[in-house]
């Protein structure tokens, strides 16, 4: 068993270091991570400048891109041999509903499910890493579940959500789909020292599709979400509609 794990709030972020530790002993780890925090690039790789691939004292390699490049080079220039296996995190807060689009955590396990390999991205809800090692331990009982019992489509995507809470190593576990957000705050606009103004993208917004079922409602009566995902955007639902559409006179 061969394990890449990767993140999107750096290289130096606590939320890797106890994921790393967490999934000792489960295989051969290797740790390509972004240089800086990379949050919110949601899938984007570099493609106009060039890509450096450095290693930490703690082994972790880094590189000056996106979560989705740490990924990409992983599983594509040569450095290390193929993975069996892609996790992403533990992510310094919440990727429920939305936030999956823009997400650098969950686009750096998506890249590895675009390769064809399994992979998982964990988010810790609240901000601030508080419950960091138990969320670590939950991680590792959910990668030995799957490991154990391999589901039969592969691959596959998961991207889980953790509450920050205490007894969350009792939390259950349940199976949900994505949420929705109302749109985000407002852009915020600020002038420097200068008098030149700049922009703040706003928050996100609150949840507006958070009912039973959903990741938002998981967490919050406290057990921890997992969604699984897939990348076909397509509106199957809705393509009789359109085929009505194309072929109007």
């Amino acid at each position: 068993m061969r394990i890449l794990i990767a993140n999107d709030d750096g290289y130096l972020a606590p939320g890797i270091a106890a994921l790393v530790q967490a999934c000792q002993g489960l295989g051969e780890i290797d740790v390509f991570a972004p240089e800086r925090n990379a949050s919110g690039t949601s899938n984007a790789l570099t493609l106009h400048q060039p890509l450096s691939l450095h290693t930490a004292p703690s082994g972790f390699r880094y590189v000056n891109g996106t979560p989705s490049d740490c990924v990409h080079l992983a599983l594509t220039a040569g450095v290390i041999p193929r993975p069996d296996l892609v996790l992403s995190g533990i992510n310094n807060g919440a990727n429920m509903g939305d936030d999956t689009l823009y997400s650098g955590t969950v686009a750096a396990a998506t890249e590895g499910f675009l390769f064809g390999v399994p992979a998982i991205a964990f988010s810790l809800v609240d901000k601030g890493w508080q419950h960091l090692d138990a969320a670590a331990r939950v991680a590792r009982r959910i990668v030995e579940h799957v490991l154990a019992h391999p589901p039969a489509a592969s691959p596959w995507l998961l991207n889980v959500n953790m509450p920050s809470t205490e007894g969350l190593e009792q939390a259950d576990w349940q199976l949900t789909r994505l949420g929705r957000r109302h749109a985000s705050f407002p852009a915020v606009a600020q002038h420097n020292p200068r008098g030149d103004l700049f922009y703040w993208i706003g928050p996100a917004g609150e949840a507006r599709e958070d009912g039973d079922g959903t990741d938002f409602h998981a967490v919050r009566q406290g057990h921890v979400s997992i969604t699984p995902l897939q990348v076909d955007m397509t509106d199957h639902a809705r393509l009789p509609q359109w085929r009505n559409w194309l072929s109007q006179p």
